[in-house]
């Protein structure tokens, strides 16, 4: 099951809401909560329900508002934040993302590296291999390998 990470979704609501409600600055933080509170107990539905009624104060907060729109439908069966919190999947990409810096840009980023593509993508495999603890799997298999060859 594929989720749209929560922070891209929540940075899309306050802009919208600042070009419909700036007149009155208590309303984009009430609007933006009502919406991310849908959205967090996966009524993503209902959020979007909730802009298509919008009357847009004018043609840039249409703008806006007709983008966010078409953000969520487009991404819609990727909104199930419920599902992902009560079956304890993350619901932003952060994880991934540091995870994928850890792995990959200490090792292939340092001063001075220079990398051809197929060097560097066989390094990050074996990376990848000793942080999911099945380095020592592969490399047997490998060493099979080698001497069926030589047999």
């Amino acid at each position: 099951m594929e989720i749209l990470d929560y922070y891209h979704c929540r940075e899309q609501l306050p802009k919208v809401a600042a070009l419909q409600y700036g007149a009155h600055p208590e309303r984009p933080r009430e609007r933006c909560e009502a919406a991310l509170t849908r959205l967090f107990y996966g009524e993503g539905q209902w959020g979007i329900w909730g802009l298509q009624r919008m009357n847009p104060v004018d043609v840039p907060a249409a703008a806006e508002v007709a983008k966010l729109i078409a953000y969520l439908q487009r991404h819609q069966e990727r909104l199930n934040y419920r599902f992902a919190r009560k079956g304890g999947y993350p619901m932003e990409s952060d994880g991934i993302e540091s995870a994928n810096k850890f792995i990959c840009h200490v090792r292939l980023k340092r001063c001075g590296a220079r990398w051809y593509v197929t060097n560097a993508n066989q390094m990050l495999a074996l990376r990848c291999a000793t942080y999911n603890g099945i380095f020592d799997r592969g490399f047997a298999r490998y060493r099979q390998r080698l001497q069926g060859q030589s047999g």
